[in-house]
Parts: C-alpha cells; structure tokens; sequence
C-alpha cells in the first residue's frame, strides 16, 4: 500500500480507503461486514470513511465495531455530515451549528473513538449561510473532535468560499469528496484545477462507476444475479445510468488494456482515477474480504501514457464531463 498526502497538509492516507456507504447496515451482514473491515487492514489499508446517513447512523456503528481495538493513532477515520438522520425532524439535516454540533458528537458515539482525522460536510447546505457552517467546524477542530475538514460535492466556486473563511477561521479545509472514475470526469474541467491551487485533494467515491467499469456487466445480457443491478434496496438505481448497451460495450473493450497491464478490470479503474495526482485517495466499498484484497492491488499502478490514450479513445462519448452536473447533485433545498 501506498500513502499520498491530503491536500497541503501533513496528513498521509492511504491510497486505497475502504468505505462503507452501501454496504455496512444494509446491503451486507454485519459479519461479513467486519470481515471485509479486516481485509481492509491485513491489506495495508489505514483510511477509512462513513457517514451518519449511510443506513441511518448504522454504518457507523459497524464500522466502529469492526475497528474495535487497532491503534488508533494507525488509522485515519473519515465521517460526514449533512443528511438527515434520527427522526428526520426539522433540525435533523444540513448544516446549521445546532446540527454540526449534535451530529459530531453521534457519530463519536458510535464509531467508538474521540475523534475523527476528517470530518465533511457531505454537500453544500442552502439553507445555512457558509460562515455559521464554518464556524461550526472551527469549533469541532478546535475542541479536539477533528483534526481536519473536508467537504463532498462542492463545486469550483463552493470551494473557493470554504477555503477563504477556513483560513480566516484558522483551520485546514483539505479535501473535496466527489464521485470520480474513468466514465465519469466531471471534476476535471472546474473542480481539480481550483483544487490544486487551494491545496485541496480529491477522495473520490465509485472509482469503478457502481461495478460497471469491472467488465461483469454485458450489453444485451442479463445482470449477473446479486449484482448491484439487481439491488432493489437502492444499488439498481445508482448504477442505472450506464446500464446502456453502448456503455457497456465500450467497457469490454477496455479488457484488452487491463490484460497489457497484468490487472483486472477494477483494478484497472482504481488505477485510472490513481493517475491524477489531485486524487489523495480511491474509496472501495466490499461486500466479501476477497473484492478488497482483489482492489488494493491497483495501490502504486503506473498506466504509461499510451494507454491512457486508448482508454480514452475506446470510451469516447460516453464519458460524462459536463462540469454542471457537480451542482446538479446538491439538494436545491435542505432535505427532510
């Protein structure tokens, strides 16, 4: 495993982050759960992100569980907030001081530790003037709750307000968490240029665009059976938009360049969004130890420019790149 540091700061994550958002709680058994938690760990695997909302603060309390007895100085733990949660009452979302403040200390709660290394604002509340969220933070950072803040799906200009008032408020914004793979760039043309000058990093989310990028899916054929398009519990509409037959043509054709290069084809796709160096980290999510041990072997891939090249040939319009859709993801209202 290798390690890469999160925006202009001293911290160090690894390459690989295990994460839990649908699996954890839900999609997966809490054994199974904490066996693929483990797998994380034997493999090299020190990172790893959560949220409140994911199965409704359960995910967190599996994944606090798991970690139960590692050294906590050996790990960097990653948790948002944002969502609603509990009850869902009017104050049970977003970003208000009253909710950072109450959901900070849940989640502490439930993942068993004093502390997270980032805690992230999981989107951007219009609801809440950016200046009460911020101050918010400062305070969490200031009272030792996190060491770092972070934020999810925010976009060029979202970023910019954030890093201003943190640095005014003397605290470290140091990481943007953005769903990001080889069929989904969106952040390339805004987002990651911002970032690099504010000193921000990338943790990307669906590396491998919900399984489509693994090659398991084919055009015409029928999803495989427990795959996450077969997922009524929510997988089937995540992974919905490119189940389409020219898709997932164009991703067959990419094992070729995952043969030249010894990989599978999710490693293959951990490896691609690894090629930017404004990406800190790849999140992975496991339903089985053995998907884990299969992905981090894309930690420390070198793809030479030749086949980058191809596999954005091969792709081709079928790529999303629109910039927009980073702020067509964020809740126009504070969600209920």
């Amino acid at each position: 495993m290798e390690f890469r540091h999160l925006g202009r700061s001293g911290l160090k994550i690894s390459e690989i982050t295990y994460g839990n958002w649908l699996t954890h709680g839900s999609q997966v058994e809490n054994e199974a759960a904490v066996a693929c938690v483990h797998a994380a760990l034997d493999a090299g695997i020190s990172t790893f992100d959560t949220a409140d909302v994911y199965a409704n603060t359960a995910a967190e309390t599996v994944l606090g569980t798991a970690l139960k007895g590692q050294r906590r100085e050996s790990l960097e733990i990653l948790t948002k907030v944002y969502f609603p949660t509990g009850p869902k009452g009017h104050n049970d979302s977003g970003l208000s001081r009253k909710h950072v403040l109450e959901s900070i200390d849940g989640s502490l709660r439930r993942l068993g530790t004093d502390h997270v290394d980032v805690y992230q604002a999981h989107r951007w509340d219009v609801s809440t003037p950016v200046e009460e969220t911020m101050q918010a933070f400062a305070d969490v950072v200031r009272a030792g709750k996190a060491l770092y803040i972070g934020v999810s799906e925010w976009t060029a200009d979202q970023l910019r307000q954030g890093h201003e008032l943190a640095d005014e408020l003397g605290f470290q914004l140091i990481s943007n968490q953005p769903q990001y793979s080889a069929l989904y760039r969106v952040i390339e043309e805004q987002v990651v240029p911002t970032s690099r000058e504010l000193g921000i990093s990338q943790v990307v989310f669906s590396p491998v665009a919900q399984g489509v990028l693994t090659g398991k899916y084919t055009p015409g054929g029928a999803p495989p059976e427990g795959s996450r398009a077969t997922d009524e519990k929510g997988g089937k509409q995540m992974i919905s938009r490119w189940m389409r037959d020219d898709v997932l043509s164009r991703v067959q054709e990419l094992k070729s360049v995952a043969s030249e290069l010894q990989l599978s084809m999710a490693q293959l796709a951990v490896a691609w969004v690894l090629q930017n160096d404004n990406v800190a980290s790849a999140i992975i999510g496991a339903s089985r130890p053995e998907q884990v041990h299969e992905n981090v072997k894309a930690s420390g891939v070198k793809i030479p420019q030749e086949l980058l090249e191809r596999i954005d040939a091969v792709l081709g319009d079928v790529v999303e790149r629109d910039p927009a859709r980073t702020a067509a993801t964020s809740p126009t209202e504070r969600p209920s």
